[in-house]
Parts: structure tokens; C-alpha cells; sequence
């Protein structure tokens, strides 16, 4: 199995504005595997990007990395201010 935490951090750290705030977890429900990305609400918005396009992006990325390990791979993206 990948470690594919790390291959999250490596792409998207370059893209946020604050890397001390940035929380990558990964859980693992059955055959699925989800990341979870919590980011200030800034740079949540950075990695979804215009349309969701930086998003798809990177869910495409680790959905190749996971069909080479015969895994299910998924990303979900939270702010940790949510109340501003």
C-alpha cells in the first residue's frame, strides 16, 4: 500500500499559502481509502480552485496512484475556520 498522505502533502503543500495549519489524515473504511485535507479556508479555496479544477486534478492523481494497488482512493477537503 502507498502512502498516500505523503504523495498528498508532497503536491499540495507548494499551493497553500500557510503549511503550519495544513492537516492531511487518512482513513481507511473497508476497500476505501479517504483523505481528508483541512486547511484554512484560504487555501481550501486555492485547492478546489475555479470550477473545482485543481481539485478534480489531484483526485484524479491519487485515483491512478490507488488503481495500482487495487485500492479506492478519495479526497475530501474542510476548512478548519469555518467561522469566519
Amino acid at each position: 500500500m502507498r502512502d498516500y498522505e505523503a504523495l498528498v502533502r508532497t503536491i499540495i503543500t507548494p499551493l497553500v499559502k500557510n503549511e503550519k495549519a495544513l492537516l492531511i489524515r487518512q482513513t481507511n473504511e473497508g476497500q476505501r481509502i479517504i483523505i481528508n485535507i483541512f486547511a484554512e479556508s484560504d487555501d481550501i479555496a486555492v485547492l478546489i480552485g475555479r470550477r473545482g479544477v485543481i481539485a478534480n486534478a489531484l483526485r484524479e492523481v491519487v485515483s491512478v496512484a490507488g488503481k495500482l494497488d487495487e485500492e479506492h482512493v478519495f479526497l475530501r477537503f474542510e476548512a478548519l475556520d469555518e467561522n469566519k
